[in-house]
């Protein structure tokens, strides 16, 4: 691969509802710039994106992959990001490292939810955008549909750069409404080869139209081209392209582009207008990063003489190491270097520097400003780090992952996977920074955290087929605990056992009662010494150990203040142990009087849904035995519905919003309280602890 600087390079993400083909369209892209030979096929599992054995099994994208496309004396960095939320922690790291989103629409489908949840990423990062409207060969392929479905969800700043010359099996050109040209094509010939010739008579008039329509979207951009436009002038060609790559940068305008990755037809036009209009990294101005030492801001150039600043967007591990993919912002990266990671304060030694194609590395030795490469078996450096020169310390915005939404307990089928589960998990979560690991203190689970069902599946799997250990996954044990409801004056037990030699025996006199705000208190009103005060905190003990398991369902015990008021002792037969045990079972006959009750977790979730299915979402939430605390508009189509819910409910509640929002609702919950368990339910869970401990007894 030849050498580019800076200005020669171009990098874009592909983005969109799954489905939308953005895999065979950049298949299209490297077969057209002559990078492959021949066009794999998503479905055969044999393109250059979709290598992941995990990708190859369900034909779908599940983690970004960079290919690189060299056209025209530009290079273009081409990203391919997953359509689907469970995966939308890798459209994140995409976006934070691109320069251009390119949102694939289906010309057969119109925008889908996906593409708007891209959208609205762009928008969280001003990223440009361009739009291309894909699979125009498909049956029910309709552009007019497809455009005006753009312009209503993605808005009027959307203008048409081309207009396509037939549809499905018909389709068989395209329009340039800048240069006034039709590309002619055989329908359903992949090879890429086109005839340029006059637009049809009966494409002139849209072609007129759509044309004006761009024309006056670009000069509203600049002052000077408005009222040029508005005098009847005619803009010329260089002031066009001008303004239209001032629009893009500035987000003013989004140029709409058509055709067909798996005819590879238009792939050629739209290679043209990337290398054209999209801005390369130093079109994108100066970037800022921190000085960790003294937390001031620092402005650098995107150019090869500023400091080195590196960002880490993703990490594969296997048993080989680490593989990191980076993007060079500002300085040079060289093959067999030191660099400096400022987020971990640690020295790396950079051996081998790769571009990548998919799963192949090519050597190099420098990645430039701008350029996205790969560097293997660093030592300390993980997802969201920075890379930066020894004695020029510099941190870069890190990706803004999402946080998780959904949790699984994984256990190991053997011993064998119990041994090597904990270190497969950690590197699973150095991959994926999405995914969080955590264990349950009363059920000792380990819980897995992620975007999705389907995201914590995907990851068990790769678990068994990268690191060898194999996983039952499940749901977590809702983590109930038990309390009192009333206060129990007196609860009583003596220990008394005799033996050959010295016996046992403590006397214990509980007072209960119910404590609203904290875990546990235990206070003592011992007077004349009837328990000794050296007893006195093996009688705490033995009640804190009882607190592990209530009398209803084995559960913990919280919200108890327990009070040690009266007792006896034996002068020769008493011990630390003696009461300990008095206490401990003076406690659960305690429980027992004090009208127990079993309590579950309350979870505060924040429910953001289009306008539209607030009314499904309440109504789903009361069939959930969930409050709604408020609704608050956003302004942009959108509500913020908050409410609480028990998390016995709410566990898959990720894959329910989805479905009842048609994947266009999202939320966040986080623990609240706890609250009783109505009797009915409460029954119900019982019985279900009484089962599983004969089992386990059995």
């Amino acid at each position: 691969m030849k050498a580019y600087n800076t200005a020669q390079l171009r990098n874009v993400g592909l983005f969109s509802h799954g489905g939308a083909g953005k895999t065979s369209l950049l298949e299209a892209m490297l077969f057209t710039s002559k990078a492959i030979n021949r066009m794999g096929q998503v479905n055969e599992g044999n393109t250059v994106s979709d290598y992941d054995p995990d990708e190859v099994k369900r034909h779908i994208s599940v983690q970004i992959s960079v290919a690189p496309v060299e056209w025209t004396d530009t290079k273009i960095n081409v990203i391919d990001a997953p359509g689907y939320a469970e995966f939308s922690g890798e459209v994140k790291a995409a976006m934070r490292v691109v320069d251009t989103a390119l949102l694939l629409v289906d010309a057969s489908a119109g925008v889908e939810v996906g593409t708007e949840q891209m959208w609205r990423y762009a928008d969280e990062r001003s990223c440009p955008r361009m739009v291309f409207v894909n699979k125009m060969e498909r049956e029910n392929a309709d552009f007019k549909m497809a455009f005006h479905s753009i312009q209503t969800v993605l808005g009027k700043k959307c203008a048409p750069l081309q207009l396509p010359i037939g549809s499905q099996q018909q389709f068989r050109g395209i329009v340039d409404l800048l240069t006034m040209k039709a590309y002619i094509f055989q329908p359903g010939d992949t090879s890429g080869k086109v005839t340029e010739g006059e637009i049809p008579a009966d494409l002139q008039e849209d072609a007129q139209r759509g044309r004006e329509w761009l024309i006056e979207r670009v000069a509203e951009t600049d002052d000077d081209l408005t009222m040029k436009y508005l005098e009847g002038e005619e803009l010329t060609s260089d002031e066009i392209t001008s303004a239209l790559k001032k629009g893009l940068r500035s987000g003013e305008v989004v140029p709409v582009l058509c055709g067909s990755g798996n005819w590879n037809a238009g792939v050629s036009q739209l290679l043209d207008a990337l290398a054209l209009y999209s801005p390369s990294p130093t079109d994108m101005g100066d970037m800022t990063a921190t000085n960790p030492v003294n937390g001031q801001e620092v402005k650098l150039k995107p150019s090869d003489a500023s400091p080195l600043s590196a960002l880490v967007f993703k990490t594969i591990r296997d048993q080989f190491g680490r593989q990191t993919f980076l993007r060079v912002f500002t300085g040079t990266l060289r093959s067999d270097s030191q660099a400096f990671n400022s987020t971990r304060n640690s020295e790396e030694r950079i051996g081998q520097v790769y571009f990548v194609r998919g799963k192949e590395q090519i050597a190099t030795q420098t990645l430039v400003a701008g350029d996205i490469g790969m560097v293997v078996k660093l030592a300390n450096t993980q997802t969201g780090d920075t890379l930066c020169s020894p004695g020029t310390p510099l941190v870069v915005e890190p990706v803004d992952f999402p946080e998780p939404v959904f949790s699984a307990s994984v256990s190991p089928r053997t011993k064998a996977d119990m041994d090597k589960m904990g270190t497969a998990l950690h590197n699973l979560i150095e991959e994926d920074p999405t995914l969080r690991m955590g264990k349950d203190p009363v059920s000792g689970q380990t819980i897995l955290s992620g975007m999705g069902e389907s995201h914590v599946q995907i990851a068990s799997d790769r678990m068994k087929r990268k690191f060898g250990v194999d996983v039952t996954v499940g749901l977590p044990v809702v983590p109930y605990r038990e309390t009192i409801t009333s206060r129990v004056d007196r609860a009583h037990y003596r220990h008394k056992k005799q033996t050959g030699g010295h016996g046992q025996f403590a006397d214990v006199v509980l007072e209960l009662e119910p404590l609203p705000e904290g875990e546990f208190e235990f206070g003592e009103r011992i007077v004349g010494g009837v328990v000794p005060k050296n007893f006195i905190p093996a009688v705490e003990k033995g009640i804190r150990e009882s607190l592990h398991e209530g009398v209803l369902a084995g559960y913990p015990v919280v919200h108890v203040r327990a009070v040690l008021y009266d007792g006896s002792f034996h002068p020769v037969d008493s011990s630390e142990m003696a009461f300990k045990l008095a206490s401990s079972q003076a406690f659960k006959e305690g429980l027992q009087q004090g009208r127990p009750v079993l309590l579950e977790p309350i979870m505060t979730l924040h429910i953001q849904v289009p306008d539209g299915y607030t009314g499904d979402i309440m109504s789903d939430l009361n069939g959930r035995r969930g409050r709604v605390l408020g609704m608050n508009p956003q302004g942009n189509g959108f509500t913020v519905i908050e409410a609480y819910a028990p998390l016995s409910e709410v566990q898959r509640y990720v894959s329910d919003l989805r479905s009842v929002t048609q994947g266009r609702g999202t939320f966040s919950m986080e623990f609240d309280r706890y609250e009783a368990v109505p009797a009915h339910i409460a029954d119900k869970v019982i019985e279900e602890a009484r089962k599983h401990r004969e089992e386990a007894n059995a």
